[in-house]
């Protein structure tokens, strides 16, 4: 892909601004649903903490990366159900930065080891046959967000009205990256977005036309102008600033006036089975993510500045998220999308996005106008961007010969369980009636997937290095694949002859 901006390109800052806007457009829905669904869980957290987390976040990875990975780090959703659990299982504020340390522990120590051992068994561990239908189940799971804000406008009646609007906001953002003008190539969300919510706009406007309660009154008002007048009626000062509701004051509150179960070790323990497992899950989205940005910058991020340091960047800034936002941050598939579509992957922008959004944050009036867009325009968006991450994944798979049945099962294997929702469930928890501990689809989608692969290719290179020219069994190869099945090298020097990249 041919970018009009590089990643160590500075484009004027006028229109940096705009660009940044435009990041922090395309992250912002995502970032403050997260602490909005914790919140409707039991466990209030503010969605201007988790903006001013999400910068912070963004900000540490930018500085361990050393400003040559242009991604943009959000609020998670694959922790979402460990955030909630915490919630519901009442371990307060405290339980939530105690679990995103937990996850965060995982990318540092899977860090240092790549550090001194070299990054080459983990992208033994994920390939492409691997990597690219998990990252094509985040798209394809995230498109679910987008098709029921985009239907229900937010809520739980079908309107289509809004399914128009998300459509319209959709096709305006297509004709302004492929038909618009220089300027308007770049800014293609600000535009779709800003176009929708005219139209939405208008509609609204319409509905105080028509009788209170009516079915048209609902249908027309898309726009909820709730968050608007709430922050300013009545007007004060915190209507213009004011400070975010900080995750780890408010957990030394709770501390002091003890509110929140106490946490002793068994509760820190089912912090840790929460939340490491989707740790594990967020390794492969971290490394698809930087797969794809890769792709997209024409360099290997994974390479230089090295996947330890994204790991640490990403695992780091996630903790700093949370200790002012109480969510796990991760890379964020919408803000590559942005990338991508924009082609502006200037780390310039990032960070003066990151730094927006932390200003942003104690600015009450801002956080409000965001709050107040439609969700079937944000839906409308959503099309184009996690569209574009499940299409990644999908192109990841051209490099692989789907006609073996070696590679064939694995991706079989990851897209069914992942979209076809099998989780892993252990005990109950008395206080939703959900299950106490659950491995996500995801989740297992990448277990089963990686257990597979390893079984697939062991059985097949066994048998290729079993058999000789003359099909006999020889003790030495037998004994090194027995010892060493995933050492390519190990496979090389016993058999030259034989072709080990699978």
């Amino acid at each position: 892909m041919e970018l009009v901006y590089g990643i160590k390109d500075r484009p004027p800052f006028k229109q940096n601004i705009v660009f940044a806007l435009q990041q922090i457009i395309a992250i912002m829905a995502a970032t403050l649903l997260v602490p909005i669904l914790v919140s409707a869980a039991g466990l209030y957290c503010d969605p201007a903490a988790a903006l001013f987390g999400a910068g912070a976040g963004t900000v540490v990875y930018l500085l361990f990366t050393r400003f040559k990975s242009p991604v943009f780090l959000g609020s998670s959703f694959t922790f979402l159900g460990a955030l909630c659990a915490v919630a519901t299982q009442n371990y307060g504020y405290w339980g939530l930065i105690i679990g995103v340390v937990f996850a965060a522990l995982v990318y540092v120590i899977i860090g240092v080891v790549i550090k001194f051992v070299g990054s080459k068994w983990i992208h033994k561990l994920l390939p492409p046959v691997i990597i690219g239908p998990i990252l094509a189940i985040i798209g394809l799971s995230l498109s679910g967000t987008a098709g029921s804000w985009t239907m229900a406008n937010g809520g739980s009646d079908y309107n289509i009205l809004a399914v128009l609007i998300g459509l319209f906001t959709f096709f305006m953002i297509v004709f302004a990256s492929i038909k618009g003008k220089k300027t308007a190539k770049l800014i293609p969300f600000i535009i779709g977005i800003g176009a929708g919510f005219g139209v939405a706009l208008f509609f609204t406007a319409f509905s105080y036309a028509a009788p209170n309660g009516s079915n048209a009154q609902n249908a027309l008002r898309i726009i909820d102008f709730t968050p608007i007048v709430d922050c300013f009626k009545p007007i004060r000062f915190q209507s213009f600033l004011d400070y975010p509701k900080f995750t780890i004051i408010k957990a030394i509150e709770d501390s002091v006036n003890g509110v929140h179960r106490n946490l002793d070790g068994t509760a820190v323990g089912n912090i840790a089975l929460l939340f490491i497992p989707i740790a594990v899950v967020e390794l492969a989205q971290h490394i698809s993510d930087h797969k794809n940005i890769s792709n997209i910058v024409g360099k290997d991020i994974l390479t230089d500045p090295g996947l330890h340091n994204t790991l640490f960047g990403d695992g780091v800034g996630s903790a700093v998220g949370a200790f002012f936002g109480g969510c796990a941050n991760t890379t964020y598939g919408e803000s590559i999308g942005c990338v991508a579509l924009t082609r502006n992957a200037s780390t310039s922008t990032i960070l003066i996005a990151s730094i927006g959004c932390m200003l942003i944050s104690f600015f009450s009036p801002f956080v409000a106008i965001i709050n107040m867009l439609p969700k079937c325009v944000i839906g409308g968006a959503c099309i184009a961007l996690y569209g574009f991450i499940a299409v990644s994944g999908l192109n990841m798979l051209r490099e692989v010969d789907l006609n073996d049945h070696k590679n064939l099962y694995p991706v079989a294997a990851i897209l069914v369980i992942g979209i076809g929702g099998i989780t892993l469930d252990f005990g109950k928890n008395d206080l939703t009636g959900g299950p106490a501990v659950q491995i996500t689809a995801l989740a297992v989608a990448l277990i089963v997937g990686v257990l597979i692969n390893i079984f697939t290719h062991y059985v097949s290179k066994k048998k290729k290095l079993a058999e000789g020219e003359d099909g006999d069994v020889t003790e030495e190869t037998e004994s090194a694949v027995e010892e060493n099945p995933f050492m390519d090298e190990a496979a090389a020097d016993l058999h030259p002859d034989i072709d080990t990249q699978e």
